[in-house]
């Protein structure tokens, strides 16, 4: 006999609504395109100016603005926030934000975007940036001190990098009037190719690096958590982990999701590093997003791995009790980037989507349905 489903509720008063989505990349291409773009130089064997990147998209979809205004690059989504006003609007980061040439040999891909480009994140009125990932450091120490004074003058918070450990793995607070706070705790995984070199320690800087699943860190987590975390306050999990492609999910992550909620206190898991969306998990009542896909990148024209849709994306709309943690409702928007600029998805491509995290969704408990009015919304068991 199958469970019955919780198909969520209408938003309370006092829940906590939460805005995720994926990787946020806008160097390179896309920096190019914006007011005031890098020095084009890359250093990737494939190719050799950032420029090239925009002709690629252009030769695939049509002509781009150049310059483009700072909101170009969102397209729909502002529209999107406004009408479901999230308290609170988290993005994975994953680009360093400097002027620095210092690029990371050992690397060789680099992301940049000219801190001059700032309002191109703040634009959207972004709350969180997760750092915590393999491309944060990819112009050097210079270039992550750069990149967290620019968000602080920015008046952005963050969390997953610092100029040592103790700051790296500080968790991000917000406020939220009336309901409680929101924290965000970000983590990066050796396997999402975070170079091992990257971690913070008492006296270097770098990233809040996760260096296995074990007990061990679990334990760990939990006491910064609990260091954190009081009554009302809905705390989220944020990591980049495992491969760019493909839905499998390892065991090992699923085991320490689990443990992170049973025994940590988390409320909100936010995975990403996936070039694509992946399933999605309610455990304990938690919501577990294993992979939010690429929200906004310049991978236009690349061609590669074309069966995972890596242009479709999700806006992820969560609502959680802030008393317990568990999740009131998902509502998800589909997206697809083209021309640089993410866009509300065709139908078309909303029902590919639906495919996908049916199928995927059908192992870990969930499902979802298309409503009239193109968006997605999770039903779990």
């Amino acid at each position: 006999m199958s469970k019955a489903k919780h198909t969520g509720q209408p938003r309370s008063a006092t829940d906590v609504s939460l805005f995720l989505c994926g990787d946020v990349m806008t160097g390179r291409g896309i920096d190019q395109i914006l007011p005031y773009p890098s020095e084009p130089t890359l250093h990737e064997s494939y190719i050799k100016n950032a420029q090239e990147y925009v002709q690629l998209a252009e030769k695939t979809s049509g002509a781009i603005p150049n310059p483009a205004d700072f909101a170009y690059v969102w397209g729909d989504v502002i529209r999107e926030l406004e009408q479901n006003m999230p308290d609170v609007r988290i993005i994975n980061l994953e680009t360093s934000v400097t002027k620095s040439n210092d690029y990371w040999k050992a690397k060789e891909i680099h992301y940049r975007t000219n801190p001059q480009n700032m309002p191109c994140i703040t634009t959207a009125k972004i709350d969180f940036c997760s750092l915590a990932n393999n491309h944060v450091l990819d112009w050097g120490y210079v270039g992550l001190t750069e990149t967290m004074a620019t968000l602080k003058k920015a008046k952005l918070k963050s969390s997953g990098a610092g100029e040592n450990l103790e700051q790296a793995s500080a968790p991000a607070v917000a406020d939220v009037a009336n309901k409680g706070r929101a924290l965000l705790f970000a983590y990066g995984a050796l396997d999402s190719g975070i170079p091992p070199a990257w971690a913070a320690d008492a006296n270097k800087p770098g990233v809040n690096l996760l260096h296995d699943y074990s007990a061990g860190t679990v334990q760990s987590i939990k006491e910064t958590v609990k260091r954190t975390k009081k009554q009302n306050d809905v705390a989220v999990f944020s990591i980049h982990w495992g491969a760019n492609w493909g839905y499998i999910i390892p065991p090992e992550h699923r085991e320490f999701v689990h443990q992170l909620i049973d025994e940590a206190n988390v409320d909100v898991v936010h995975g990403h590093s996936s070039h694509h969306v992946k399933g999605i998990e309610v455990y304990a009542g938690k919501l577990i997003l294993y992979g939010c896909g690429d929200f906004l990148n310049d991978y236009e024209g690349i061609g590669s791995y074309d069966e995972f849709r890596g242009d479709l994306g999700l806006m992820y709309f969560a609502d959680v009790e802030p008393s317990t943690g568990k999740l009131i409702s998902l509502r998800m928007a589909p997206t697809q980037i083209k021309r640089f600029r993410v866009n509300r998805a065709a139908r078309t491509d909303a029902e590919w989507l639906k495919t996908v995290l049916n199928r995927e969704g059908e192992k870990l408990g969930t499902s979802v349905a298309l409503n009239a009015d193109g968006n997605l919304k999770l039903s779990w068991s």
